[in-house]
């Protein structure tokens, strides 16, 4: 399939784009005009969005990636878990 169709093939082929999940450009005399994403993939760039614009989360990455992050493992995190809601 195409990735890349003008408005009058996307309009023709909308039910099976729409089926196919993979993103369409759609474009106007060669200028693209719109892009059709699937909804997974959507709520995928809206969480990623959400994580770049919060402070606190990209200190962490960054933390992490230095090497200076505090890791956990799962076990011990659910028992901390666990006795503070006791």
């Amino acid at each position: 399939m195409k990735t890349t169709l003008n408005i009058t093939e996307a309009q023709a082929q909308l039910p099976r784009l729409l089926r196919s999940k993979k993103t369409v450009t759609i474009c106007r005399r060669g200028a693209t005009v719109a892009f059709l994403v699937s909804r997974e993939r959507m709520e995928s760039i809206f969480e990623t969005l959400e994580i770049l614009s919060n402070p606190e989360a990209m200190k962490a990455i960054r933390r992490a990636r230095s090497g200076k992050g505090k890791y956990i493992p799962l076990e011990q995190l659910e028992k901390e878990l666990d006795a503070s809601t006791r």
